[in-house]
């Protein structure tokens, strides 16, 4: 099975450098959408939810004190199968273009990391887990959702002045 490393490989491949908080959001929403559309992990390493949202512990490791992260050394790109590629360049295509910021308040508003800090303080320390069967059962709630809000759809400005979408 392909490693934690080896997405992260990968999306530095094809998007280029970015903020280590943004390359661990996209981690988290490829994890999230492979589980729904492959039915299976697309890594095992265990997802956190830590205070500025979802952390793979292993990656933070890796790029501990960096703000941005230009390449993974430590991953093989080529080590993924197609249908994973194919997850997460539509993980990228939708996500991609938002910034660390952005995703962050994204995946706070969601379940998955709500549900597994307990209702906890947002800022406070947690190394709690987020599931798989988590992100499965809400990311295919949300796919099958007739009314949910696309993320491109999303209007930044409530979210900023704290009057978050619909969807949310």
């Amino acid at each position: 099975m392909t490693d934690v490393h080896d997405v992260a490989a990968y999306i530095l491949a094809k998007r280029g450098s970015m903020s280590a908080m943004k390359l661990q959001k996209l981690v988290y929403y490829s994890q999230a959408w492979h589980l729904v559309w492959a039915d299976r992990a697309l890594f095992t390493e265990h997802i956190e939810a830590w205070a500025n949202g979802p952390v793979v512990y292993e990656l933070f490791a890796g790029h501990r004190g960096q703000f941005s992260v230009d390449s993974w050394p430590d991953g093989n790109a080529a080590a993924l199968t197609p249908e994973e590629r194919e997850s997460i360049d539509a993980v990228l295509a939708v996500y991609g273009e938002l910034d660390a910021r952005k995703l962050s308040h994204l995946t706070h508003s969601e379940d998955p990391w709500r549900l597994a800090r307990g209702g906890i303080p947002a800022t406070a320390r947690s190394n709690a887990e987020i599931t798989p069967q988590a992100l499965a059962d809400y990311y295919t709630a949300v796919a099958e959702a007739e009314d949910a809000t696309s993320v491109d759809a999303l209007d930044w400005e409530d979210w900023e002045a704290g009057r978050p979408g619909p969807s949310q």
